[in-house]
């Protein structure tokens, strides 16, 4: 039961990935940012939710000053 649902979390990241891929989340010419690393993350987490119409964003707390 354990390899089953380890093999079903791999899956539902592998989906996350290409659904990041897609979206161009992984090229070069992106610049690195707290935006960019999130929504790159929420959006593998999220997995085959993003082929459902989802689209993971997250917004980043500004510095305090």
């Amino acid at each position: 039961m354990k390899g089953l649902i380890g093999l079903l979390i791999v899956v539902w990241l592998v989906i996350g990935a290409a659904a990041a891929w897609q979206r161009g989340y992984f090229g070069d010419d992106r610049d690195v940012s707290c935006k960019s690393v999130g929504d790159t993350l929420v959006t593998i987490v999220a997995g085959p939710v993003n082929y459902l119409g989802a689209n993971p964003k997250i917004e980043c707390p500004s510095p305090s000053k």
